[in-house]
């Protein structure tokens, strides 16, 4: 598993470690701004491999600030400015999930917008934000300013992630067992204020990646289409009745759906489905040769603050399916899962 991601003072971080020499050329006045910084007591997130610094992200609030040193000038709003971020030039999945850190602070803070300036010979990290909908908006001397809104959506689910919107979308409920629904979705529950500023700070590799992908088995899946809201149900453990321990957690955005017979063959299937999946390849060796294997690809872009029990669902919505694996929502019922979970609802632009 990937090394976590963590908060750290900038006074516990190694400036001579030779993954900042980059910066230092960039940048004349790196030095004395990480000093700076460092006296301030600020803190930014990194993320180690065989203590090799791997990844570094600076995040600062700018809300109410009129940016003057742009051009064009930018007018004052909520705004969250990503002031240093490097990540290895060669781990894109790593990428994304700094991405993904960076969006969950910009709700945190309602920001209306996220912005970087950016040297255009970073051409790898400007791939990584211009896919995740960040556009150059201006300049600030030799660098590019992108700037990702985080108000309108584009229509493009990946340029819009973490933002959805709910209308005309097709709604369903997909239930995961607890042994598959640990690994891909920890507990990351939000139970108020609080433990929403830990979820900020702490990381778990696969909470902290956009992209999932699940392997099912339930033949209807199939039917699913890019752009397909999914409620993520998990079924019952061991600790009490479907009532209260079957609970909804998530909400996810279907990026595209496969069968087995999709792929080339087995080595195409694993090497497809491995990157994002929580499944080891000998369980991927063994269900590819299944008769109804279906892969789904989904971005994860809701947690619920709140989980949606089965008994709600039951006594307050009336759900009684035939099949509570996998089946369609209402509108209305989707909107009644959304409210109970008390989603921050500047996710969902409509």
């Amino acid at each position: 598993m990937d090394e976590i991601i963590t908060l750290k003072k900038f006074a516990d971080i190694d400036l001579s470690d030779v993954f900042f020499d980059s910066l230092k050329k960039d940048y004349k006045e790196f030095e004395n701004w990480f000093f700076k910084k460092s006296k301030e007591g600020c803190k930014a997130y990194v993320q180690y491999n065989n203590n090799k610094l791997q990844a570094f992200l600076y995040l600062k609030n700018e809300s109410g600030e009129v940016l003057t040193d742009v051009t064009p000038n930018r007018p004052a709003r909520k705004r969250l400015k990503i002031g240093t971020f490097k990540i290895d030039a060669h781990n894109t999945k790593l990428g994304e999930r700094f991405i993904k850190k960076i969006t969950d602070v910009a709700l945190y803070i309602k920001a209306d917008e996220i912005y970087v300036t950016i040297f255009p010979q970073h051409i790898g990290l400007i791939r990584l934000l211009q896919r995740y909908g960040f556009n150059k908006e201006g300049t600030k001397g030799e660098e590019l300013v992108l700037v990702k809104n985080m108000k309108i959506l584009t229509g493009n689910l990946i340029k819009d992630f973490p933002l959805l919107t709910t209308t005309g979308k097709r709604k369903f409920l997909l239930s995961i067992y607890p042994k598959y629904h640990t690994r891909l979705f920890p507990d990351s529950i939000l139970q108020n204020e609080e433990n929403k500023k830990y979820d900020l700070i702490k990381d778990i590799s696969y909470t902290n990646s956009i992209h999932k992908i699940y392997i099912s088995f339930i033949e209807g899946t199939k039917q699913l289409k890019r752009g397909d809201l999914i409620a993520i149900y998990r079924t019952k453990d061991e600790q009490g009745p479907a009532r209260y321990r079957s609970v909804i957690t998530s909400i996810c955005q279907i990026e595209e759906v496969k069968t087995n017979k999709d792929f080339a063959d087995i080595d195409d299937f694993i090497s497809c489905t491995n990157y994002y999946s929580i499944f080891e390849p000998q369980e991927l060796i063994q269900w590819y040769n299944k008769k109804y294997c279906i892969v789904l690809k989904m971005t994860y872009n809701i947690a619920l603050t709140k989980r949606v029990t089965n008994g709600y669902l039951v006594d307050e919505m009336n759900l009684t399916p035939d099949y509570w694996g996998f089946f369609e929502l209402t509108d209305e019922q989707f909107y009644k899962i959304l409210k109970q979970g008390e989603i921050d609802e500047s996710v969902i632009i409509n």
